[in-house]
C-alpha cells in the first residue's frame, strides 16, 4: 500500500495502473487516497482506501483498440454506488459487482471507504460478453444466496493481497474468477424464462464439455455437436455472440498452457509435452500460435516466469 496521495497523483496513479478515468472529490472534502497493487499474470488485484470521491469512465476515454477489462467491486468499508448499463448498485460492506472497461460507468463513494478491485482481461470469464453484460452494476450481497459463501472468499482475498506470489497466487485468483462465474451464472438463470435457461444451459453444458476435453487433439466442431446431440450449425449458433467455436477453444488451450509454463509442478517437462497435454501437438503451429496472443515464445515465457 502506498502513502496517502493528492487527488492529481490519485489520478495519473490509478489511469496508469487500470484504464483512463476522471477522478473527483466529492462534498467539498479534500481527497486523500491510498493505493496497493498486486499483479497476478494478467489479473490485478487493488487495495484502495479513499475519502469521498467519484470515478467515472465515460465515452470519450473509451476506444476500439483498448483491451477490454471486468473490474470486480468488493466493499470491505463504506458504501458505493454503481452506475452501468442503465443499472445501479449500491454496495455496503461485504457486497460485490462487476462492471465493464468498454462501457461508460460512474461509481460513487459519498464517504471515507475501503474496498478492493479486481481486473481481468474478458477472455478469462467461461461466459459470453453478452451474458455477463446482462449483469453489470448488480448488487451481489454478502449476507444471502452464493454470497454467503463465495463473497467471504473474496474479503480474505482482499485482505492477504500481501501473500500472493508464485504459482499458489495464480491458482488462487483463477479459483476465485471461477467462483465469480458460477455467480454470474445462477444470476442469469434467475432473471430469464424457462425457455430462455433451457437454452442458457445447453451453451453452458457445450462450453462446459469443452473445457473438459480441451486436452483431446481431436476436438473439433463436429466431433462437439455430436457429443452433444446438437447440429453444427446449432452450436455455431450458440458461440455466434462473440468468439467463434475454434477461436475460443484455442484461446482456452493457450491460457491453460500459459498457467502450467509457470507451474514448478511441470518445470521439468518439455514445453512441446505442456501444448500437447491441451490437445496442441504440432510443435511450431503452437509456438506461432502462443507468440501471437502474448506476445513472446513459450520459452521465452516460461524463463521469464521461473524468474521472477
Amino acid at each position: 500500500m502506498c502513502s496517502a496521495v493528492s487527488l492529481d497523483l490519485w489520478r495519473s496513479a490509478v489511469s496508469k495502473a487500470v484504464v483512463p478515468l476522471e477522478i473527483d472529490e466529492v462534498g467539498g472534502v479534500t481527497f486523500r487516497g491510498r493505493l496497493g497493487r498486486t499483479v497476478v499474470e494478467d489479473v490485478s488485484l487493488f487495495d484502495i482506501a479513499a475519502t469521498p470521491h467519484v470515478v467515472r469512465r465515460t465515452s470519450r476515454l473509451i476506444t476500439p483498440e483498448d483491451r477490454r477489462f471486468y473490474k470486480l467491486s468488493l466493499q470491505l468499508r463504506g458504501t458505493a454506488v454503481l452506475e452501468q448499463d442503465g443499472r445501479r448498485a449500491e454496495l455496503r460492506p461485504g457486497d460485490l459487482a462487476i462492471y465493464d472497461t468498454h462501457h461508460p460507468y460512474d461509481l460513487v463513494f459519498p464517504g471515507r471507504n475501503h474496498a478492493m478491485v479486481i481486473m481481468f482481461p474478458h477472455e478469462l470469464v467461461d461466459l459470453p460478453p453478452a451474458e455477463v453484460n446482462r449483469v453489470t452494476a448488480v448488487r451481489f450481497p454478502g449476507d444471502s444466496g452464493l454470497g454467503k459463501v463465495i463473497n467471504p472468499f473474496f474479503v480474505e482475498l482482499g485482505r492477504n493481497l500481501d501473500q500472493l506470489a508464485g504459482v499458489s497466487a495464480s491458482r488462487l485468483v483463477h479459483s476465485a474468477l471461477d467462483l465469480l462465474v458460477t455467480l454470474l451464472a445462477q444470476e442469469l438463470d434467475r432473471r430469464h424464462s424457462a425457455v430462455a435457461n433451457s437454452a442458457r444451459s445447453l451453451a453452458r453444458e457445450v462450453r462446459q464439455y469443452i473445457l473438459d476435453h480441451l486436452g483431446d487433439p481431436g476436438l473439433t466442431p463436429s466431433s462437439i455437436a455430436r457429443a452433444n446431440h446438437i447440429s453444427t450449425r446449432h452450436l455455431y449458433t450458440i458461440f455466434s455472440g462473440g468468439e467463434p467455436v475454434s477461436a475460443w477453444i484455442r484461446s482456452r488451450r493457450l491460457e491453460r498452457i500459459r498457467r502450467d509454463l509457470a507451474d514448478p509442478l511441470y518445470a521439468d517437462r518439455p514445453v512441446s509435452w505442456v501444448a500437447c497435454r491441451w490437445g496442441l501437438t504440432d510443435a511450431a503451429h503452437f509456438s506461432r500460435l502462443f507468440k501471437a496472443e502474448f506476445g513472446e515464445s513459450p520459452t521465452a515465457y516460461r524463463l521469464r516466469s521461473a524468474a521472477r
